[in-house]
Parts: structure tokens; sequence; C-alpha cells
């Protein structure tokens, strides 16, 4: 069954617009879509905790590097993370809607100037470091949560 919607163009009258496919495929990804992964971008160093099934277990493997990538196309999101294990350089595709990814959390923050950083392949050792924000996460949180302190101690004297 097709839904149709009438809308009124200048030119021509009511024209029909039948709803298409894409559409369609739009309403079944919105629903496959996580909300509970934190934002974060190429440059940045997350720690990915994985499900893995080995036999009837169930266990969880952390696996930490830095995004190189990220794909952003409704419910076909990807990131790849990037990790050097014992002097060889490891990448991994996580797809964000798979239910093997169990979160996902920000290390350190990158400031770089591309989106996608396929360049680090190609170097080595301090060339390849990314340049990081100042202050660390749990440092930035403090700090808030101190000036959020304060300005409720202030608000409330006055």
């Amino acid at each position: 069954m097709k839904k149709t919607i009438k809308r009124k163009v200048a030119s021509r009258g009511t024209q029909k617009r039948v709803e298409g496919l894409a559409a369609k495929v739009a309403k079944v990804d919105s629903k496959h879509l996580r909300s509970d992964l934190p934002d974060f971008a190429a440059g940045d160093t997350v720690r990915v905790h994985v499900r893995i099934k080995e036999g009837e277990k169930e266990r969880i493997q952390v696996y930490e590097g830095l995004v190189i990538a990220r794909r952003n196309s409704a419910g076909g999101k990807s990131f790849i993370v990037r990790k050097i294990s014992h002097g060889v350089g490891v990448e991994r595709i996580f797809a964000e809607s798979t239910p093997k990814v169990a979160k996902v959390e920000v290390v350190q923050l990158g400031r770089v100037r591309r989106a996608k950083l396929y360049y680090i392949r190609g170097l080595v050792g301090r060339a390849a470091k990314i340049e990081r924000e100042v202050e660390t996460i749990a440092a930035a949180e403090a700090s808030a949560a101190a000036k959020s302190a304060k300005s409720a101690k202030a608000s409330a004297t006055k």
C-alpha cells in the first residue's frame, strides 16, 4: 500500500507525491540507531568494549585506539579505530548499530583538521602522534563540577 501526500505547487496545481523506497529505508534505519554512544570524531582516542562469544561463554574485550575515520550513513554508521599492537598497526571497523559494541568511552580528545586520518597509516613513531587537548576528560569534568559548585555557592549567598 503506497501512501500519497498531496501538496500544492504554484505552477501546476495539486500534485501527488508517492513515498518512495528511500523514505521507507530511512524509517527502518531510524529504529536501529543508538543514542547511548558518546560524541566522538576522528582524532579522538576511544576505548571500545566489544562483546566476544567463545563457545557458550560471552566476555567483553576492550579495544583502545585512535579513531581515524567515521562513516555516517543513517543505519550504516561505522567508525575505524587504529592501534599499534607489538609494533604492528591494527585497524578495526566497528558498526555503531551492532549489539557487539557494548559501549564506547572517549579517553582523550584530539585536535585534527581532517575528517579522515588515513595518512596516519604511513607515519611511524612520534610523527604519528595527534595533537591533544590540554585537559583530559576526567580533569574537564572535575573542573566543570567545581565551577557549578562555585556558582551554586555564589547564588546561595546572594
